[in-house]
């Protein structure tokens, strides 16, 4: 609704011209919204407002026919993703990094390879540098194969506390182990 002030604002003629493409503009976000991966912030709503704003400051209404004017509202779509693809892969927005879920990161600890324990311990030496209680409910966990709530009273720990850092050092490792 504050968007379509605003592009009402722009341009008077808008106010009639709105209602009658919202429906088409709508159903044009919706498809392109279909190419778009899973997991999206961005809603076909909240691209038919963007595309009404970039129309109304960019070309003032002044389109030859309606086919002229849904293929720069198309066009103003493609920009917008395309823009904000490319914000979603510049660096500080992770820089293309994948999204994994805390939850499912194992540690496959296989005594019998070598150079995977190796890695496993030099990674786990580092956190302990930092973060030496983290480290501690590691190896408790891992290496001795006491549960979360047996650690946790291993070491003084609340229940709660304990699974905290357990998260905090599943990430941790698998960010050294990954990296």
């Amino acid at each position: 609704m504050i968007k379509e002030r605003a592009a009402l604002a722009l341009d008077p003629k808008a106010a009639e011209l709105f209602p009658q493409v919202y429906a088409e503009l709508r159903r044009l976000a919706a498809c392109q919204m279909g190419h778009v991966a899973a997991g999206s912030t961005l809603q076909p709503t909240a691209l038919v407002h963007e595309v009404w704003l970039r129309l109304g400051r960019a070309s003032q209404g002044e389109w030859c026919d309606r086919s002229h004017f849904f293929a720069a509202a198309a066009e103003a779509m493609r920009h917008i993703l395309i823009d904000r693809a490319r914000r979603n892969l510049a660096i500080r927005h992770g820089g293309g990094r994948r999204r994994v879920d805390i939850a499912t990161i194992e540690f496959p600890i296989c005594l019998d390879d070598s150079e995977h324990l190796l890695a496993l311990d030099l990674a786990l030496e580092k956190l302990a540098q930092q973060h030496a209680d983290a480290a501690e409910l590691v190896k408790l966990h891992c290496f001795v194969g006491l549960d979360i709530e047996d650690a946790a009273l291993a070491l003084g720990l609340a229940r709660a506390t304990a699974y905290r850092r357990w998260v905090f050092a599943r990430a941790w490792l698998y960010d050294a182990l990954v990296s």
